[in-house]
């Protein structure tokens, strides 16, 4: 089952190029662990301070080891600075529809 560590988060007014910086940073870390796929940001082009990050995991356990590491909450921290909001979400792929299939 492929389970998806989320967040969303809104960045602090001009501080954009900060939360991106550390949050790649932390997301080179997040690649290192067993289990991890690959993560990515993405921004709201209508409202260019929130973005949405997504990482594929291939069970909840490696990513609840991932999370449970003690380095976690000091890297997540070094983001979090830059931000006024953040909600973070653990999903579960229930549908997927590859490109091209028949409708």
């Amino acid at each position: 089952m492929t389970v998806y560590s989320s967040g969303r988060w809104h960045a602090k007014e001009g501080e954009e190029d900060a939360f991106v910086q550390e949050w790649t940073e932390f997301a080179r870390w997040l690649s290192t662990f067993e289990g991890a796929g690959t993560p990515r940001l993405t921004r709201d082009v209508s409202d260019p301070g929130r973005y949405l990050s997504f990482a594929d995991w291939t069970s909840i356990e490696a990513m609840h080891a991932w999370k449970s590491h003690p380095e976690f909450p000091a890297r997540m921290s070094r983001v979090r600075q830059h931000t006024s909001e953040f909600q973070p979400e653990e999903l579960e792929l229930v549908v997927e529809i590859e490109a091209g299939a028949p409708a």
